[in-house]
């Protein structure tokens, strides 16, 4: 209509009308559209799930795949979309950087489930899809032990524990009525990452928490609360952290010798 203002919707809308019967928004387009931020510069992108002849439309990339699957049309603002699973193959073959920010984007925000992004990676990397690499190295920076993760800390807690041989830990576990970051099994320890919104808490937060921390210590477990900075920076020295309160609250663990022998030689260390 004369005097409407242009939007990126109003364009990827056109496209996906102008092509082809049964085409959708695919690829940067498609994940704009779920709600993954874009660069505003990003080109329009449909996918065309027939063999007929498209226009040429300045501006507008038109993808004929061979592999259909997983093309069946979501409607996402009125404009028919890749779902998904799909975009998520697609987005990897034409920015794959940008998948790791957009598989966190889909399982923060429960929009597909660990599962059936791993089994959409099975069925589409049996077709040799470019953007399956991508989408398989990203989906294992998001999920742990089949669980999503909250945040980028929580991921790096992980890798930690791993790289410093400390014992095993269950991700998201369930004590005691409630849902911790990380349990290390056979212990009394829980260990809680925080990340820079943690500081800027209501208070009602902060004492639910507090509560929450005292009613497990009532049964037994005892919370260590770490912040963006030490995870993020000082790994080795949360590491040591860890492993000197899991010899005071579980004797039993065999922590390594190379670990012990290691403290010992830092310890004897002049300063």
């Amino acid at each position: 209509m004369p005097g409407a203002v242009g939007t990126r919707e109003q364009a990827i809308c056109a496209a996906v009308l102008a092509t082809s019967p049964g085409s959708l928004a695919s690829h940067r387009s498609a994940a704009y559209l779920w709600g993954i931020p874009r660069p505003d510069d990003d080109p329009v992108e449909v996918v065309v799930t027939r063999r007929t002849r498209t226009p040429d439309l300045d501006a507008v990339i038109v993808h004929r795949p061979r592999d259909l699957k997983d093309l069946k049309p979501v409607r996402r603002q009125n404009i028919c979309t890749t779902n998904v699973l799909r975009l998520l193959c697609d987005l990897g073959a034409v920015d794959p950087s940008a998948v790791s920010a957009a598989v966190g984007h889909v399982v923060t925000t429960r929009l597909a489930s660990p599962a059936a992004l791993r089994a959409a990676i099975d069925r589409h990397s049996r077709r040799g899809r470019h953007g399956v690499p991508a989408f398989r190295a990203a989906l294992e920076e998001w999920v742990i032990d089949g669980k999503p993760v909250d945040s980028l800390l929580e991921k790096t807690m992980d890798r930690l524990l791993r790289e410093h041989r400390l014992p095993p830990a269950e991700f998201h576990a369930r004590i005691a009525g409630y849902e911790v970051d990380f349990w290390i099994i056979g212990t009394p320890v829980v260990l809680e990452c925080d990340g820079w919104e943690f500081h800027a808490k209501a208070r009602w937060q902060q004492e639910q928490d507090a509560a929450r921390d005292a009613d497990l210590a009532a049964h037994g477990y005892i919370t260590i609360r770490f912040a963006f900075r030490p995870i993020m920076r000082r790994p080795g020295g949360l590491a040591r952290r860890i492993r000197g309160v899991l010899r005071q609250w579980a004797p039993h663990l065999d922590l390594g010798a190379d670990s012990r022998r290691s403290e010992t030689l830092r310890a004897q260390k002049p300063s």
